[in-house]
């Protein structure tokens, strides 16, 4: 699994470019599924057939990573940018990123007025990314519009690594991590429910391709396959964020305050059943954080019953997220083991 989270982790799909993440996983699902298909929006639904009269059940992991865009390319040739997706402006500076053109990928960093030349006020406030720039080496704006165009989508330019104790670092981990998940369900499950596992586009931007996909579908179940918070660091307060690596997956009861998903009881129950049946590890979270394409799911049609299991992770929004391969292996078999049960 390792191979296939860098894999997957190294591929750039900013909201709305998801192709190279869609294609690895059309790769890796096509000997494992009964069928393919792409929809209008770009959300791959990749469905394993169950017994004829079974239930329904739909799995979601988003494809979409945060990013930025170029938005305006100024005299110098220095790049103007906007964000894509929820981004703190303190992470972006001084970060390499790769601009993804229709020429190719162009190497770029991230700049600022040097703090050399700060005032003593302005040296303790965050810069702001209005106030930043990319410079791509380009000597004017006419040589700069000959490599990118306004429009063109911006990844960070972070590999993948390991880390000690079967953890490892990487992009774009939100939610790469779910696609992996939902690409070994989908090889290992055998059902009598049918299966069908979505990449969604654009979750980062709005929830839109778990809405239309999930509408298509109309299933009798869905559980979202994302990752969370984990506060086993220095930096936050263990009752903030209680989910920890390598104490199994977190099985989300509510987040966002209940502004988001409340987890079915019917699920909810699936989920804790099948870890303890199968004796695996789990957490469960109440976030008053963000949310998943399950808030989005459940609100389909007349109503669809949903949750979300989740992988704790370090560092969420940044290139530089941690998680434990052990708990993405527990995620996948807790999926599996809950999905037979149905």
């Amino acid at each position: 699994m390792k191979n296939l989270l860098e894999k997957l982790s190294n591929a750039p799909g900013v909201s709305g470019f998801e192709d190279n993440v869609r294609n690895l996983m059309v790769d890796e699902l096509k000997e494992h599924v009964d069928d393919i298909e792409i929809d209008d929006l770009g959300n791959i639904i990749a469905t394993k057939k169950g017994a004829k009269g079974g239930k329904k059940i739909m799995l979601a992991a988003h494809m979409d990573e945060i990013g930025l865009m170029v938005r305006y390319i100024d005299k110098k040739g220095f790049i103007k940018f906007s964000k894509i997706g929820g981004i703190n402006d303190q992470m972006l500076l001084n970060q390499k990123v790769c601009i993804h053109t229709s020429k190719g990928k162009i190497i770029g960093s991230i700049g600022s007025k040097p703090p050399h030349r700060m005032k003593t006020a302005e040296k303790k406030k965050i810069i702001e990314y209005d106030n930043m720039f990319i410079d791509i080496g380009a000597s004017d704006k006419k040589e700069a519009e000959k490599l990118v165009s306004v429009g063109d989508p911006i990844t960070f330019k972070q590999d993948f690594a390991e880390l000690q104790n079967s953890k490892v670092t990487g992009k774009a981990f939100d939610n790469r991590v779910g696609c992996l998940i939902l690409i070994e369900t989908l090889k290992r499950v055998k059902s009598d429910a049918t299966i069908y596992g979505v990449g969604t586009v654009q979750e980062e931007v709005g929830l839109k391709g778990a809405k239309t996909s999930a509408f298509k579908i109309n299933p009798n179940m869905a559980i979202a396959v994302d990752v969370t918070i984990a506060g086993d660091n220095p930096a936050i307060k263990e009752e903030e964020a209680p989910a920890k690596l390598g104490k199994g997956p977190a099985i989300i009861l509510t987040d966002a305050s209940g502004r988001g998903i409340i987890t079915h009881p019917k699920v909810r129950e699936l989920l804790i059943s099948a870890a303890k049946s199968e004796e695996i590890p789990y957490q469960l979270e109440v976030s008053e954080g963000g949310t998943t394409d399950a808030t989005a799911i459940q609100l389909t049609r007349e109503g669809i019953p949903s949750g979300v299991l989740s992988v704790a992770t370090r560092y969420i929004h940044t290139p530089v997220s941690v998680v434990s391969l052990e708990d993405i292996e527990n995620t996948v078999k807790l999926l599996v083991a809950a999905l037979e049960k149905v």
